[in-house]
C-alpha cells in the first residue's frame, strides 16, 4: 500500500475499539481499517464503537456521519462472556476462538473469563461443544447500560490491541476480507468424542461421591 494509505489505515485503526468481534465484516480492527482506507468499506460497519465511533471516523475522513449499517447489528450495551462451572469440560475451543486472551483455563479443566479483558466479542459461544457460554451485562452497574465509547474507553481499546496482536504471533490470520470468517466449530466426531469425556468424568464424579 502506500504510505498515505498504511499512515491514515492506522489513524482509523486508532479510533477503532479493538473487539476484534469481526461483525463489520473483517476478520479484525486492522483489516477493516485497511479497507476503510483503501474506499473499500464505509465508516458504519462497527456496533461496538455505535454512533459516536462513527461520528470520529467521520471527523477524520472529513465525510458525513451516517448510521450504522443494520447488516452488522446494532449498537447495544457492553457484555461480557460468562462460563457455567457444571457444563465446562474443559476442551479448550473458547480459549482458542477468544480473539484477546481473555480465557483463562487447561485442558480438561474449567475454563473462566477474565471480565476486565473480555471485548464482549461472543466469538467464544460458537465452538463451545456444550453450550456453556453465555453473554450477560459488566457487572459494574455504572457501565451495565452505557454502549459504544462511553463503556469501553480508548486506554481499554490500547490493551485490547496489544492482547490481540500477542494472541496473532500464534493464531495468524489474514489481514483482509471480505466476509467475516466462519465461526471454528468443532468437527461432529470431535464434538462427540468431548461430550462422551465429560459424561465418563461426571460418572466418575457419581461413583466416588459417599
Amino acid at each position: 500500500m502506500p504510505v498515505a494509505t498504511v499512515a491514515l489505515a492506522a489513524q482509523i485503526d486508532a479510533l477503532l475499539p479493538q473487539t476484534q468481534c469481526t461483525r463489520c465484516g473483517y476478520p479484525h480492527c486492522a483489516a477493516y481499517a485497511q479497507a476503510i482506507a483503501e474506499g473499500q468499506a464505509d465508516i458504519n460497519r462497527c456496533p461496538p464503537g455505535g454512533a459516536q465511533g462513527v461520528e470520529k471516523l467521520a471527523h477524520l475522513l472529513q465525510r458525513p456521519a451516517t448510521a450504522l449499517d443494520p447488516s452488522c447489528g446494532t449498537e447495544g450495551p457492553r457484555e461480557r462472556a460468562v462460563i457455567d462451572p457444571a457444563l465446562c469440560i474443559g476442551c479448550t475451543l473458547c480459549i482458542q476462538a477468544c480473539p484477546v486472551d481473555a480465557i483463562a483455563g487447561v485442558s480438561k479443566r474449567m475454563h473462566t473469563v477474565i471480565e476486565d479483558w473480555c471485548t464482549g466479542c461472543a466469538l467464544c459461544l460458537p465452538p463451545c461443544p456444550v453450550d456453556c457460554i453465555r453473554m450477560e451485562a459488566l457487572t459494574d452497574p455504572a457501565l451495565a447500560t452505557r454502549s459504544g465509547w462511553n463503556a469501553w474507553s480508548p486506554a481499554q481499546a490500547d490493551e485490547a490491541r496489544q492482547r490481540y496482536a500477542r494472541h496473532l504471533e500464534r493464531h495468524p490470520r489474514p489481514l483482509a476480507q471480505t466476509e467475516p470468517p466462519a465461526a471454528p466449530a468443532p468437527a461432529a466426531d470431535h464434538k462427540t468424542a468431548l461430550l462422551q469425556a465429560a459424561l465418563e468424568r461426571a460418572r466418575q464424579r457419581q461413583r466416588s461421591a459417599p
